[in-house]
């Protein structure tokens, strides 16, 4: 096979493989759609939210897989003309169908387990990081949605200063701006302070109280 045809057929493997929805596919075999629930958004936090700990917790396995595969199909299948960046592109080509899924009407999540999924193949280092800013920023604030964008965004930096690959640098800068767009509106009523808080998980914001 030509190697164009090879690389294009790739990157769009991972962007169908991006676009099965964890929440949705898991809301046909309990005969809900969560896009209709909560705050109408197909990702984790809203599954959490509307249908409980067990259905998100095979939401979000279901959405950092995929990402994780997307990222080791471009890696191990790339021919040798794109083999320095096919991994990273397919990574973000599964956040992509993750966000605007072909199969689901392209109304899905924000991206965010997938591309943590693509990150523990292509840079596994990254990860922990994130999670530590993603857990303190909702422990201290309360608020997923900002955890997530600054999440994001650390790993961005966290690449710009240890000069990273250049494809990594680009996939870490892709998928911040991408979680900047997707949580824009939760952005726009942390500003206007309407955003709701994940109030059982604001630990030290509670000890404090008690002092």
């Amino acid at each position: 096979m030509n190697e164009q045809i090879l690389t294009a057929s790739i990157l769009l493997a991972a962007y169908l493989l991006g676009s099965l929805s964890g929440s949705l596919l898991l809301g046909r075999l309990r005969g809900v759609d969560i896009r209709t629930m909560g705050s109408g958004n197909a990702g984790g936090t809203n599954a959490f939210r509307t249908q409980g700990l067990a259905f998100a917790l095979g939401v979000i396995v279901i959405d950092i897989g995929k990402g994780a595969l997307a990222a080791w199909l471009g890696l191990r299948f790339a021919p040798a003309s794109s083999a320095a960046w096919l991994g990273h592109a397919c990574a973000f080509a599964a956040v992509v169908g993750h966000v605007w899924p072909v199969w689901h009407g392209f109304r899905g999540g924000k991206g965010a387990a997938t591309g943590v999924g693509a990150l523990v193949v292509l840079w596994p280092q990254s990860v922990p990081v994130m999670l530590a800013v993603w857990i303190g920023t909702i422990v201290l604030s309360g608020y997923v949605g900002l955890a997530t964008v600054l999440a994001g965004l650390t790993a961005a930096l966290l690449g710009m200063a240890l000069r990273v690959s250049m494809p990594l640098h680009l996939l870490t800068v892709a998928i911040a701006l991408l979680l900047v767009y997707t949580h824009r509106a939760n952005l726009a009523r942390l500003r206007a302070g309407t955003e709701s808080r994940f109030e059982k998980a604001r630990l030290l914001h509670r000890w404090f109280l008690r002092k």
